[in-house]
């Protein structure tokens, strides 16, 4: 059975390239009938927090990445004790009491002589217990190990590159590069998919999957996310945390979509709905190069989910960003308004401030557009109109020839008349079509709202 997991570390928020590490490590469980394992790595306990714990699993329930299996590593550590235990038994490890003075007489002794600083291995044929603090060491094997990468094709690394580097540190708690291991042996993960910042780590690792006689999953390691300068997205370029978007307005689904195609390509399609990647996507689409965060295509993208999603849903999901007045109105009035607007919006925040204008009267009128379009014609055509309209059927081509009438009876253009009653209404020159406005609003609330402008016009 397919087994992948995302193992983030809880010491700050999850961010974008978190959360397409995240995707991709899902969609590849899922497409395959396998396991998504989430794995919290808490065992730095200085740094990590309950706080961003939550956040995390807050970020990845909204984009609807729910996973099969959770651990915490905190709550693991006998069975990461068990492992070094039973390597220093057979002497795949050992403890190492050289003090930090030593160490840095060591480096600087290597440094003298043009060598990388390395350790030596200096306490690897101590065989009894000395009473003092010590590390404990991979004794690692003089071989070379290499693997083939799903993105980069086979890596080699020799031995001379590492040291016997540190699995437990002397105040007992663990190394990154052990407990992943461990774990991914313990949670038999088959595939890993992760930044291609870790290949490094990764060949560490093959020497401890060496000693320890287990089966090497998968690896993909897949490039970092950009800004637009060309270097590593970070809070510099603006980089949100996940829920950072989701307090911006952006739906979940794009955002999935948008990160899924940046490291991941099939063809030339642009439009990914989860059912979609979770039927096409694989490793094998995984790009080499690095990929551009661009945040005017995520927003685009954002548009197009919000133009195809139904109005309702539409509410339920803007309803927080509502101010009380839209609050206050009846739930059908508001999707109606959600309607007309959202082709004009690219985010749930500027949907829920563009049907503002459907929930309260203009108090502040676009000086603007009065200045544009209203002259000494426009209040008695704004009456005329209040009279008309009342006693018309209210249809589409009726309104039309209602404003056509009024241009020609007044000799007005006839986008004059239209944006003097548009102005009237919302108290700003751009918007829906008229007809929408005046049929969601009702032609009651619009005479009044017109009769009111009528009064500062005087």
């Amino acid at each position: 059975m397919v087994r992948l997991r995302f193992a983030p570390s809880p010491t700050g928020h999850l961010h974008i390239g978190g959360l397409r590490t995240a995707l991709y490590n899902y969609l590849y469980a899922k497409k395959n009938k396998g396991a998504f394992v989430l794995r919290i790595e808490d065992t730095d306990l200085e740094r990590s927090s309950q706080v961003y714990t939550e956040s995390i699993l807050e970020a990845l329930k909204w984009c609807g990445l729910n996973w099969d299996e959770i651990y915490y590593q905190s709550q693991r550590t006998h069975i990461y004790q068990s492992y070094i235990d039973s390597m220093l038994k057979n002497g795949t490890a050992y403890k190492c009491y050289c003090t930090k003075e030593r160490l840095e007489e060591l480096k600087k002794t290597q440094m003298v002589k043009g060598e990388n600083p390395h350790y030596d291995g200096f306490c690897k044929n101590i065989k009894e217990d000395l009473n003092k603090p010590y590390v404990v060491r991979i004794n690692l094997p003089q071989k070379d190990v290499s693997f083939v990468d799903s993105v980069h094709g086979e890596l080699k690394f020799s031995y001379k590159e590492f040291d016997d580097f540190i699995l437990q540190r002397s105040d007992g708690s663990f190394m990154y590069n052990f407990t992943n291991v461990v774990d991914d042996i313990d949670m038999k993960i088959t595939h890993v998919i992760r930044g291609d910042d870790h290949i490094t780590n990764t060949a560490k690792q093959l020497y401890i999957y060496e000693v320890l006689s287990a089966k090497v999953p998968q690896f993909a390691h897949i490039p970092m996310i950009l800004g637009p300068d060309k270097k590593r997205l970070s809070k510099r370029h603006g980089a949100q945390s996940v829920l950072e978007y989701k307090q911006m307005g952006f739906l979940p689904q794009s955002l999935l979509n948008y990160l899924a195609r940046l490291g991941w390509s099939y063809g030339d399609e642009e439009i990914f709905s989860m059912q979609k990647l979770l039927e096409l996507f694989d490793l094998e689409g995984l790009n080499k190069s690095p990929a551009v965060f661009d945040q005017k295509k995520l927003l685009w993208l954002n548009g197009y989910y919000i133009r195809n999603t139904q109005a309702e849903e539409l509410l339920n999901l803007s309803y927080d960003f509502l101010s009380q007045n839209c609050k206050s109105h009846e739930k059908k009035y508001l999707e109606k308004a959600i309607e007309v607007m959202k082709p004009r919006v690219e985010t749930l925040v500027e949907l829920a401030q563009s049907i503002e204008f459907f929930c309260t009267r203009p108090i502040f009128y676009e000086e603007k557009g009065i200045k544009k379009y209203t002259n000494q014609n426009t209040k008695q055509i704004l009456l005329d109109f209040i009279d008309k309209i009342k006693n018309i059927k209210f249809t589409h081509d009726n309104f039309q020839a209602l404003i056509n009438d009024l241009a020609s009876k007044y000799n007005e253009k006839v986008v004059n008349v239209a944006q003097g009653i548009r102005i009237a209404l919302s108290g700003k020159s751009a918007g829906p079509a008229l007809f929408d406005m005046i049929e969601i609003m009702g032609i009651d609330e619009s005479i009044y709202r017109i009769k009111q402008f009528l009064e500062k016009l005087s």
